[in-house]
């Protein structure tokens, strides 16, 4: 019994660093997150299919605000406007001439948006959390507890404090980089960058 008990200390000891140190990580990645109130920048968005193939290269800009306050703007030519404001999200396609509203999912899981910019305090009941830091950058890995999510893992990268990029990557490959530049937090915003005027004529669709 005591040779049993010996050969379970290490084990015990490791699975203790274990959560000891993912704890650490979700703390370390609460405060980062919950440090900027505010945020805007540039952003570049690419997206690769499972074999690499580029499937989608845009440029725009967004602003976020706690909690769950967000704007997402994509450049022409395949210009896009997503507004939140808390409760519901309104995306308008000009080229469409389409407004699509529907109510806001708060899980972390389906709305990736909400972990820079809605409440974090679950973010550990959401997924497993990993990290590792070189100098000022400190790379968080993120994977999904539930199989109900919109990806298989996310990366969020924190250079100097602020959000520097963002990988998604899903259960068939595909992949999306952000990369936001430009950064600014803590900055005051406009309450009317979170609304949106449904432009006159605009096909408007209730989800």
């Amino acid at each position: 019994m005591r040779f049993v008990s010996l050969l379970l200390l290490p084990v015990l000891a490791l699975t203790a660093f274990s959560a000891s140190a993912a704890e650490a990580d979700v703390q370390s990645l609460t405060n980062l997150l919950e440090r900027s109130k505010t945020l805007t920048a540039r952003f570049t968005q690419l997206t690769l299919d499972g074999s690499g193939t580029q499937l989608q290269d845009t440029k725009g800009e967004m602003a976020l605000q706690r909690p769950g306050l967000f704007y997402w703007h994509t450049d022409a030519p395949n210009e896009q406007t997503m507004v939140s404001d808390g409760q519901k999200v309104t995306l308008w396609d000009p080229d469409l001439e389409q407004v699509t509203i529907k109510k806001l999912d708060q899980r972390l899981t389906q709305t990736p948006a909400l972990l820079l910019s809605g409440d974090v305090s679950k973010i550990s009941e959401s997924f497993d959390i990993s990290s590792k830091q070189s100098g000022d950058v400190i790379d968080f890995t993120l994977k999904p507890k539930t199989k109900d999510t919109l990806f298989d893992s996310l990366n969020l990268s924190f250079r100097g404090g602020l959000i520097n990029n963002m990988r998604l990557v899903d259960s068939v490959g595909q992949r999306t980089d952000l990369l936001f530049t430009g950064v600014k937090a803590n900055q005051p915003i406009p309450a009317s960058t979170f609304k949106f005027d449904i432009p006159k004529g605009a096909d408007v669709i209730q989800e």
